[in-house]
């Protein structure tokens, strides 16, 4: 079941289900593109259509964020829940370690990586993480990560680079990764070392998340317009009776 609104299909599944979804590709090793999309992404969308057929493309797209699930329902496209990116992630380690699927953390600056591995680890005993690697590079180390990939075998692939970068680097490469599960998870290898902390979880059950990022960061104001351009974007598309 999906819900698609703005140009975009979001799959219209709880964290649960979406789990288990990723589940059955892993179990017919089916590689994949995971997508947790949130309103900056979907908003950038609008203008660029390599990116909008990006996420329609995607085997799987969540509602990552109160923006989603917000436009989702002011148009008529409700959906189950949020399933944010540094959730899933989390829920998938769980699995993970039940499971035996050995998980590769690719991005963040160097060391991070590393420090949230070991932080998975102690929180999810049993689990196996095959392979780290740091998100600095250039087009000349392709060749060479791809390689350090595969021959970790992984069962699913973080990549911590920022998104939409992330969303572009496992598109180009998941043909070349074989039947490696691969999902985007922006900041979450910062989070889960330690070197940044996410709201408090009252904070996150008021869906005001993105107002501790912002006091955290006050960098992130830029970024943050988008979201006054979002709601407008949103009223204006449910005015003219157009989802």
């Amino acid at each position: 079941m999906e819900a698609r609104f703005l140009g975009c299909r979001i799959d219209n599944l709880d964290m649960q289900q979406t789990v288990d979804k990723i589940e059955s590709f892993i179990n017919s090793q089916t590689g994949a593109q995971i997508i947790t999309l949130n309103a900056e992404i979907l908003y950038q969308a609008q203008y660029d259509e390599e990116l909008r057929e990006l996420i329609n493309q995607a085997d799987l797209v969540t509602p990552d964020g109160i923006g989603i699930v917000w436009a989702a329902r002011k148009l008529d496209k409700p959906v189950k829940e949020r399933v944010t990116g540094i959730d899933l992630l989390q829920n998938l380690c769980f699995r993970a370690a039940e499971k035996g699927w050995p998980i590769y953390l690719f991005g963040a600056a160097p060391g991070v990586a590393e420090s949230a591995a070991e932080n998975l680890k102690q929180q999810y005993p049993g689990l196996n993480i095959c392979g780290i690697r740091h998100g600095y590079f250039g087009l000349e180390d392709y060749e060479q990560i791809r390689a350090d990939i595969l021959s970790s075998k992984p069962a699913i692939l973080f990549a911590g680079l920022g998104a939409p970068k992330q969303e572009y680097w496992i598109r180009d490469n998941l043909p070349l990764l074989g039947s490696i599960v691969c999902m985007g998870v922006g900041g979450s290898f910062d989070v889960l070392s330690g070197l940044k902390q996410r709201a408090p979880a009252w904070l996150i059950k008021l869906n005001l998340e993105w107002l501790y990022r912002l006091l955290a960061e006050p960098s992130r104001i830029k970024r943050q317009t988008v979201l006054p351009r979002f709601i407008w974007l949103v009223l204006k598309t449910k005015w003219r009776g157009k989802a």
